[in-house]
Order: structure tokens, then sequence, then C-alpha cells
């Protein structure tokens, strides 16, 4: 599936291009950004190389553009959820380069993504995970208004071995509908 450009006030959402390389590159290689997110960081560009032409394959995920910059400083994506058999479902992940953390950019582009998924693909309902150490991503779920459903125990083993939970969130459709119309009203 190939998603639709997004944009907002200070991103543009779009597909991953060759020429967007160098920029994977230097927030995928972070130490803190990949463990974060569940994978290890990009010690060779060959990695970020496949993880490139995956993203461009798949067409699931966008890269998440500074306006001004015109710089991919992260990754939002709308993946298959394989914890639940409802195939219109989809589960929310997403990296961003720790330059950028603390900004409110991933919020931004989480709530653009969100309003895809509703509004244009008609989804049922949208998850998503967090591990318990990562407390930005919780802020950005929370922001998001996403409900919690509890703590998959030990759940996710990482690249590095560590057996991690996976704290549970989901968004239904009548639930974002219902906040929109209430902010509406303010």
């Amino acid at each position: 599936m190939k998603y639709s450009e997004l944009e907002t006030p200070r991103l543009i959402l779009r597909g991953w291009r060759e020429s967007d390389l160098e920029d994977l590159f230097a927030y995928c290689g972070d130490a803190e950004v990949g463990p974060a997110a569940g994978w290890p960081p990009h010690t060779d560009k060959s990695v970020s190389q496949s993880v490139l032409h995956h993203f461009m394959e798949a067409g699931d995920v966008w890269a998440v553009v500074e306006r001004q910059s015109r710089r991919a400083i992260g990754s939002i994506g709308l993946h298959e959820e394989k914890r639940r058999e409802n195939p219109n479902c989809r589960m929310l992940g997403y990296a961003l380069s720790r330059e950028w953390w603390g900004r409110g950019m991933m919020t931004e582009a989480a709530q653009a993504v969100l309003r895809y998924a509703f509004e244009t693909l008609c989804l049922e309902m949208v998850t998503v995970y967090h591990y318990p150490q990562n407390g930005r991503s919780h802020r950005v779920i929370e922001k998001c208004g996403f409900h919690y459903e509890g703590t998959l125990r030990r759940g996710t083993v990482r690249f590095d071995g560590q057996v991690l939970d996976n704290i549970c969130y989901s968004l239904l459709r009548t639930e974002y509908e219902a906040a929109r119309l209430e902010t509406a009203r303010r």
C-alpha cells in the first residue's frame, strides 16, 4: 500500500527516496534512537540502505521531513497489526532524530497520520506500543488521545536479548471522532 503525502505546519510526510539515505543513516545510527523503538543502531550504511529499500517497497512508512531544511528527520508508519486479527486495524510506529526530541514534532506527525488513518483509510482502530523506559513515546501517545489497554508483560525479546514489557494502547475511530467534535466545540 502506498500512502498519500501529508503536510502539517512544520512537516511533510512523504514516501522515502534514495536521496534520503544520509538522513536515515544519521538518525538510525544514534545509540538512543533505535533501541527505544526496538532495533539496533545502524553501524553500517548498508543496513540503512536495506531499511530504506524496504520502506520504499512496502509503502507503509512515511519519511518525516522537516519543512524548512527538507531533511528527513524520522519515520512514521501504519503497519499491519500482528497482535490482532482485525484487518481494519493498523499499528502506529515511529522514530525521530534525537536532535528533534522535545519539540512536539512526532506528536504533530502522529496526529496527521491518525487523521489519515480514520478519515481517508476509514480504519476502525489504530494501536501503538512502547517499552516502559520510553517516556517520550508515552507522551506522544498520551497527547494523541490513545487509551491504555494494558501491559503485555515480557512481551518482546529486543535485538539485544532483553525481554521487555509492551505497554499497549488503542484508539477507535469513534473515540477519534468524538475527540474531534469536542475540539471543534471549543
